[in-house]
């Protein structure tokens, strides 16, 4: 039997992510994890839409205050604004140091709890600047270091988009028929998503590429 733990923030490719671990696995452990970010009350509202919907065995939402407390990134920081420009050439100030690690680590502890054999994480490597911890070689070798701390049981982390350009995902999620009016991928916003932050760009961007029209609502487009 194959159990897994989803990681759910409620945007675009963790709902695609949580649709792909739904049909894959026998029983799916939702899990999303709330660590100072601008928009937290809106993403939690997506996850528990989505829970709603998927009907998971188990959710869960977890607290990382600490990701807030040290700061460095203009997700959690007050004092910094939310880049609109796109950046290719160096981490944006929307990066936060090493999110997917701790949202891993924690995925770890709640998957041995229950040994579920796969956590899955909707990281991508490709469009829009690449963050390091979204990288396949990162998670290769976070599952090794994460094996070698168990015994008798084995993890695999699961990326099943992470070679997928943000178009491509929609497309997947289109074919899928997922509740895309259900996510939120906004840095900036909680009531209408503003169409200018890089999440909103790459989001708009890829709808359009596919000739489909976001189900969100924006500030402006």
């Amino acid at each position: 039997m194959n159990r897994a733990i989803i990681l759910v923030s409620g945007g675009l490719d963790s709902l695609v992510t949580a649709s792909i671990a739904h049909d894959e696995n026998d029983e799916v452990y939702f899990l999303h994890l709330n660590y100072g970010q601008k928009t937290e009350a809106r993403e939690l509202k997506s996850f528990q839409a989505i829970c709603d919907y998927y009907h998971p065995t188990d959710q869960r939402v977890i607290h990382l205050s600490y990701i807030k407390e040290f700061g460095g990134s203009s997700l959690v920081d007050e004092n910094l604004l939310i880049p609109e420009e796109r950046v290719t050439n160096e981490l944006p100030s929307t990066y936060v140091p090493f999110r997917n690690g701790n949202f891993i680590c924690v995925a770890v502890h709640y998957a041995e709890t229950i040994k579920a054999n796969r956590i899955y994480i909707g990281a991508v490597e490709v469009d829009g600047t690449a963050y390091p911890d979204c990288r396949q070689n990162f998670f290769l070798y976070l599952q090794t270091a994460i094996n070698a701390g168990l015994k008798n049981y084995s993890l695999e982390i699961c990326t099943p988009l992470i070679k997928l350009s943000k178009s491509e995902i929609v497309r997947l999620g289109v074919e899928r028929q997922v509740p895309f009016h259900l996510s939120w991928s906004c840095y900036s916003n909680n009531e209408l998503a503003c169409g200018k932050c890089e999440s909103c760009y790459y989001r708009l961007k890829s709808f359009a590429a596919c000739g489909c029209k976001d189900p969100i609502p924006y500030a402006e487009n």
